[in-house]
């Protein structure tokens, strides 16, 4: 039998780079992990207070992702990438060294913006250097290196976390700076023009370049712009893994909530690891609009039973299921959004995935944090379940209408 990983044979340098980097920098990702705990306990918000500051975060993504993805399209993606990392570093170090906790979350707002930059510019730089065919094997590819660091990273963080949160800034400061590094030395610049587009037009109709701004694009694909909203919804419940199943541990088991939180990422990650070259293999002749639709479905039954366990290990086998969601839809969203893109927009479309989900990431936590407040954590995880039900059903109808209706979308 062919083994799953045989999908990642063939893959351009440049995505086997991004791997590399990506390992890196997420082997370092101690603070995003514990951010809602380090405003709740080193800053001393309330549940509101830190959501509302978390949303403020995710919005300052928008601005970033909107520059990185223009500059990507005019400029190239290298520099946006490489710069865009720095300023994280910097960001990060200095919140290494203040003696006043207060000012904390202004440098993590800095960070989110310039997280805004990376995010569109690595996906339009995979765009660029693969084809249709191999598109789902290389996305998935960089999210696995994101994942295999992150399957160490958050328990290294949660071992630090009463210890010592200078080790969490400034470790999270170096990663992105070796990250930085790889790529700046090792990738040679991508972005498309002239011949290139005429000959990706040729070859795939609907990356065929287009001129007119972004919106314009979007409104002749409706499809893809209905996708992307009801994957808004989706980040919306993704989000409660950051800010919600932190606060529900903390709220089960007290001091050692920070600790079990931190192995709850390790098994998602370690989940992601092992199994997305077999998801992968295992769907890749759906479309992956219906492999999105499948991923909602495992957030329904992942997220929405969340509230159900008082114990560990019914929490760490529900993180199975929702992560199986998460991989399903990390590694299909980006080759949808991709596969229905003019070639020359490709920074600035891959701009608006990010933006929205910094949204879902930004108002999730001060929604549900409201929510919270008001009625306790028991009715966050019903109303994931039922919003991943929701998004489902209209992703297999978005589906059926592009199979019953071809269009550009």
């Amino acid at each position: 039998m062919t083994s799953p990983f045989s999908i990642y044979r063939g893959l351009p340098r440049a995505v086997w780079v991004l791997f590399v980097a990506q390992i890196v920098n997420s082997l370092g990702n101690f603070v995003y992990p514990f951010l809602a705990l380090l405003l709740t306990r080193t800053v001393g918000m309330n549940a509101a207070d830190a959501g509302r500051f978390i949303m403020l975060a995710g919005l300052s993504f928008a601005p970033g992702s909107l520059l990185g993805g223009r500059i990507a399209d005019s400029l190239g993606r290298k520099r946006v990438i490489v710069v865009g990392f720095l300023i994280v570093a910097a960001s990060f170090s200095i919140c290494g060294f203040l003696d006043a906790p207060e000012l904390i979350p202004w440098f993590v707002i800095v960070a989110e913006l310039a997280f805004g930059m990376i995010e569109p510019t690595i996906r339009a730089l995979v765009a660029d250097v693969t084809e249709p065919e191999n598109r789902q094997a290389a996305y998935s590819l960089t999210y696995l290196g994101h994942n295999i660091g992150f399957a160490v990273g958050p328990l290294i963080a949660g071992y630090f976390f009463h210890r010592s949160t200078q080790i969490l800034f400034l470790g999270d400061a170096a990663t992105t700076v070796i990250a930085a590094v790889l790529i700046g030395l090792f990738i040679t610049e991508t972005r498309p023009d002239g011949e290139e587009l005429d000959r990706i037009g040729r070859r795939q109709p609907k990356e065929k370049a287009e001129t007119g701004s972004i919106l314009g694009v979007l409104r002749r694909r409706p499809l893809l712009f209905w996708f992307m909203i009801a994957n808004l919804a989706l980040t919306f419940v993704y989000a409660q893994y950051t800010f919600s199943l932190p606060l529900q541990l903390d709220a089960i088991f007290g001091e050692a909530g920070a600790e079990w939180y931190g192995l709850t990422m390790t098994v998602n990650a370690l989940t992601v690891v092992f199994f997305t070259a077999v998801l992968i293999s295992a769907t890749r002749k759906i479309r992956p609009i219906y492999v999105v639709a499948i991923s909602a479905l495992l957030y329904a039954v992942g997220f929405g039973s969340i509230g159900l366990f008082r114990r560990v290990l019914p929490l760490l086998a529900v993180t199975l299921v929702w992560t199986a969601g998460e991989i399903l839809s990390a590694t299909n969203l980006d080759v949808y959004i991709v596969n229905h893109t003019p070639a020359n927009h490709r920074g600035r479309m891959n701009a608006l995935t990010p933006i929205l989900v910094g949204a879902g990431f930004a108002f999730s936590p001060a929604l549900t944090g409201e929510l919270i407040d008001a009625h306790g954590l028991s009715v966050v995880w019903p109303l994931a379940g039922l919003i991943s039900v929701v998004a489902a059903g209209a992703l297999f109808v978005l589906g059926r209408v592009e199979e019953r209706r071809p269009s550009p979308a």
